[in-house]
């Protein structure tokens, strides 16, 4: 049986959020709730904010999971960042935007794409 739409967002962050503390990141918040939306990751690498965005997927036969970070969602994700910084007085970090993408393969494991700095931010 396959996972709802909602239990495979959540493997998918829950396997975003795992890779990303492998490569040193130290998760800070999840589903962080910020003006009508939310932003998946919030994440320290070093001394840099980064807002990331999940993307999963069960299987690649509808395209890549980073494909659907259109230009809308790119940039919900800029104002949302921008809003979190001013709630939080961050205005002297060093902030990016990244995306991780995940796809389940038919077995169940897990295969990440980390796309660093994936789109130009307003700041």
């Amino acid at each position: 049986m396959r996972p709802s739409r909602d239990e495979l967002g959540r493997r998918g962050e829950d396997e975003a959020a795992r890779y990303l503390r492998g490569l040193g990141y130290r998760i800070v918040g999840r589903r962080e709730r910020i003006l009508r939306g939310d932003i998946d990751i919030v994440a320290l690498d070093g001394r840099t904010v980064v807002f990331v965005e999940v993307r999963t997927r069960s299987d690649t036969s509808h395209g890549h999971p980073a494909e659907t970070v259109g230009f809308t969602k790119r940039r919900r994700m800029a104002e949302l960042a921008n809003a979190y910084i001013r709630r939080h007085q961050l205005e002297d970090a060093s902030v990016r935007l990244d995306v991780v993408a995940v796809t389940f393969d038919a077995c169940g494991t897990a295969i990440v794409d980390h796309y660093q700095n994936a789109f130009d931010s307003p700041w």
